[in-house]
């Protein structure tokens, strides 16, 4: 098959075309034909930053997380799928887990689903990762109806999920973007847009909550833009972030008695440690989309495989308006 390979790390690391066997998928696996894989920020990471983290694969690698396709072959003892099948998921690209810039993937079953029967496999290949992180995390905020949620970077990967996802959790929902294009999206996608850039916390806190803040903040932002979110919340308030590499001073977010939730959805497939919490997601998932309640917004540059690399390009020029697909049909 086919396959991008990434031969050494760095800033100036690029993608070769290169032809290798073919995997045969083990028990519990599935042999999947790619029709698409999407870009996310932890890719990029991976192909520059390489063993500088520790769930970078070694080389020669096979990089990309998410994807969509086509179930081609069963291993031992997998029951819940047939050849034919229209799946997707998130399962390789860091550790020893080969990964979706190629022809085929084997993965393991409970790490995918049948995809959102009203999703192309081009759609559902954008969700896996931004929409399982997105799900994660306001399902252990609670996030339920009534409540008051800001979401952080609302036009990013991550966020327009996350925002959309609160919404069909019955939530009024906010979300911050840094222009024009960003909160014309948010409201197109039935949040209210604020412009961080133009409005203090303290403004957008007193204007939308009356001053109490809100019952959910979901930062995909994250670092220093926490204190953000510690100031924004309620007292007794959640916070959910995904970017918390960093220090902070937790004052606030002790005088506030804040829930801080930090979310690393790759955690299953690094340890294999419940991962058929991720089918389940990606299951519950389809059904909200088929519902119509979400769907991924997609940066409209077209990519082929072997445009790997300028896919991974856009993505770290900070231009691209939702998620980056690459196609392989």
């Amino acid at each position: 098959m086919k396959a991008m390979l990434i031969n050494q790390y760095g800033q100036d690391s690029i993608f070769e075309a290169s032809d290798i066997e073919t995997p045969t998928p083990k028990s519990g696996e599935v042999l999947i034909k790619i029709a698409a894989s999407s870009v996310n920020t932890v890719d990029t990471m991976i192909r520059t930053m390489g063993k500088d983290l520790p769930l970078s694969p070694d080389t020669p690698a096979i990089l990309g997380m998410d994807f969509a396709g086509t179930i081609e072959a069963l291993g031992e003892g997998v029951t819940n799928f047939s050849i034919g099948d229209e799946v997707y998921g998130c399962a390789g690209g860091l550790a020893e887990l080969p990964g979706s810039l190629a022809e085929y993937i084997v993965a393991d079953s409970k790490l995918i689903a049948n995809k959102p029967t009203n999703l192309s496999l081009k759609e559902a290949a954008a969700l896996p990762l931004v929409a399982i992180t997105a799900y994660e995390g306001l399902t252990r905020a609670g996030v339920k109806p009534g409540q008051k949620v800001l979401v952080h970077g609302g036009s990013g990967g991550v966020g327009h999920i996350a925002l959309q996802l609160a919404i069909h959790f019955g939530a009024d929902v906010y979300a911050t973007g840094g222009g024009d294009k960003q909160i014309e999206l948010i409201e197109k996608l039935g949040a209210t847009g604020i412009n961080y850039k133009e409005t203090p916390v303290e403004d957008y806190v007193a204007t939308h909550t009356d001053g109490a803040g809100f019952d959910v903040v979901y930062d995909s932002v994250g670092g220093a833009n926490m204190t953000k979110s510690f100031d924004a919340a309620a007292l007794n308030g959640h916070v959910v972030t995904t970017v918390s590499m960093c220090e902070l001073d937790l004052t606030v977010a002790h005088f506030k008695g804040l829930s801080i939730h930090v979310v690393f959805m790759l955690i299953p497939m690094l340890h294999n440690f419940k991962r058929e919490t991720h089918a389940q997601i990606l299951q519950d998932l389809a059904k909200i989309s088929e519902a119509g309640a979400l769907t991924p917004v997609i940066d409209e540059t077209p990519f082929t495989l072997e445009q790997a690399g300028q896919a991974h390009a856009l993505m770290e020029s900070g231009k691209a308006m939702g998620k980056i697909v690459i196609q392989n049909t």
